[in-house]
């Protein structure tokens, strides 16, 4: 990282950035293009490993590259705030942002895939358990991605 001071290597405050946020952006490569999904998300936080989780529909874009190209980047940012100065070069943003890079899974086992959707209610609602019927849980995709590499940046301390 090119602005080694604003680096964030505090586990718990990285926590705190990914679970304050709402909106999680997926990158995809496809044929030469990028393709970037901003899409809900919920989080797993195991044994120093971070996996995301977010759905989508079993067709589309989105869930073709998951299949045909699985290495995603991703970015998550928030607590933007302006800080004005007396000249335009001085004007500046506080704000933190999390980047990486990962890979992607559609999940196909129950267990995880209702354990993916609670995940991600719980970063929407904060209640952590919830029942999906058979017939939503056969029609909905849950992507699971693995992350490789995550750095997380801030700027200004809030």
């Amino acid at each position: 990282m090119r602005r080694s001071e604003r680096e964030i290597t505090n586990k718990n405050k990285i926590l705190e950035i990914i679970t304050g946020e709402q909106i999680l952006r997926v990158a995809f490569y496809d044929k030469g293009e990028i393709y970037i999904v901003p899409v809900n998300y919920g989080f797993v936080y195991e044994d120093e490993k971070y996996t995301f989780y977010f759905h989508g529909a079993k067709a589309g874009r989105k869930f073709e590259l998951s299949q045909a190209e699985p290495s995603v980047g991703f970015e998550i940012d928030g607590s933007y705030k302006l800080l004005e100065s007396e000249s335009a070069c001085d004007y500046s943003v506080a704000f933190h942002s999390v980047i990486g890079t990962g890979t992607l899974h559609i999940v196909v086992d129950k267990e995880e895939k209702i354990r993916g959707l609670n995940a991600i209610m719980k970063q929407a609602t904060k209640k952590e358990k919830w029942d999906y019927g058979e017939k939503m849980l056969a029609a909905v995709a849950v992507f699971k991605l693995d992350v490789e590499k995550l750095s997380c940046k801030q700027n200004r301390l809030f």
